[in-house]
């Protein structure tokens, strides 16, 4: 896509979440001059900034949505950054006979993690042995550390690390009450490094963009990221390539972009888990970053139907990471930037003063991100936690409101 072609001049997109998610997005479709109405329960969104018309309605009613896109006349919907709106933006496009790059078919399969094992499964994707338990099932026969989670859950809702048997139970009633349908996946964990697989696909045509290392937090953040790494560590990068395609593939993602993490065991890739969007850690702009291919410009494209071309990645820069930023918990008062942080290409500051910062837990408790360069890995690694280590955040600290 050229920046103001006039293919989508005049065009208005529906886009659910007005979150840190959605950010980079929400921007790019400013940048374009779409006409942009933007949609999320929170007053307060970051992204509300970007919209020509603020919605103030949960991304998940689907009912209510529907209504919008008709009421406004949009020409698309989108749904970056986060997973249940994705099915949301599918069924409702179709209903309203709007573009859109998935089927409501493939949606459930990005956006039901039983339901994408059962595929996976099928299509013999290598993929970590799991289980599915209910109310009466008896607790499944696995190996310990495993993970619980929620498989109609994004992020850290429902997800839980366990070490030690003993700790199964509670595990699987926590997910059980985060899940929509009250069951619990339990899954082995791939002993092994993990990465993300940032990709877009045209008729058919998968066409990986970056292979990053994903840097987890440890219990009781588990799963939240804290960076990805560009190049990925990780050696054998075709084979990760292949299996991510292959994936993409048996799930019916046909068009537009998708987000897959991965860990690399001793057998090889296994795939964690697929999404049918753009990832909600700034992975379009690390991407844009490092291959020069605009992929927030490629996601409004299938959003509004306009003709698509496969990318054609370039290696840009030597390294790259997004760092993600951790406020100590208490009410910000106020946020101290430097001006001198060597190789940041941008710094994302995702709340205003007044925000109260908890632990550590999810990755809506981040407090911003940077996107750092370098002529080497080590060195982008380098400067992105000299930059994390120099952005201030101040607080005060409430101890009633930010108690364990």
């Amino acid at each position: 896509m050229v920046e103001g072609d006039s293919r989508a001049r005049g065009a208005r997109l529906l886009a659910l979440g007005a979150g840190p998610a959605q950010l980079g997005l929400l921007e790019a479709a400013q940048r374009r001059g779409l006409w942009l109405a933007v949609v999320d329960r929170d007053p307060g969104a970051p992204g509300f900034r970007f919209a020509s018309r603020r919605c103030i309605v949960s991304t998940e009613d689907e009912q209510a949505v529907e209504r919008l896109a008709g009421a406004l006349g949009v020409d698309g919907i989108v749904a970056p950054g986060t997973d249940w709106p994705v099915a949301v933006a599918a069924r409702v496009a179709e209903r309203l006979g709007l573009p859109h790059p998935i089927t409501p078919q493939a949606a459930v399969l990005a956006t039901n993690k039983i339901r994408q094992r059962e595929r996976l499964a099928e299509a013999g994707v290598p993929q970590p042995r799991s289980f599915i338990v209910g109310g009466e099932d008896p607790l499944p026969d696995v190996s310990c550390p495993c993970v619980v989670k929620a498989p109609d859950r994004q992020g850290q809702k429902g997800l839980t690390l366990v070490r030690d048997r003993a700790e199964l139970a509670a595990a699987v009633d926590t997910a059980r009450t985060a899940a929509r349908s009250g069951l619990a996946l339990v899954e082995e964990l791939v002993d092994g490094p993990e990465v993300t697989v940032v990709g877009f696909s045209v008729d058919g045509v998968f066409t990986a963009l970056t292979i990053t290392d994903r840097v987890v937090a440890e219990p009781p953040a588990f799963g939240v990221a804290l960076a990805h790494v560009w190049p990925s560590g990780v050696s054998d990068t075709g084979t990760v390539s292949d299996t991510v395609s292959a994936a993409v593939g048996a799930l019916g993602i046909t068009e537009g972009p998708s987000y897959t993490q991965l860990r690399i065991g001793a057998n090889g890739p296994q795939v964690i888990e697929v999404a049918a969007r753009l990832g909600g850690g700034h992975d379009a702009e690390l991407a844009e970053l490092v291959t020069g291919v605009p992929l927030n410009d490629l996601a409004i494209d299938a959003a509004l139907g306009l003709p698509l071309a496969a990318p054609a990645p370039q290696a840009l820069v030597g390294g790259a990471v997004t760092r993600f930023l951790v406020a100590p918990p208490g009410v910000l008062q106020a946020v101290d930037v430097p001006n001198d942080l060597d190789g940041v290409e941008r710094v994302r500051i995702y709340r205003e003063p007044g925000f109260v910062f908890t632990p550590l837990r999810r990755g809506s408790d981040r407090a911003g991100a940077v996107l750092v360069q370098g002529a080497s890995r080590d060195e982008a690694v380098a400067r992105a936690e000299s930059a994390a280590e120099r952005i201030r955040f101040l607080v005060e600290t409430p101890l009633a409101q930010v108690a364990e």
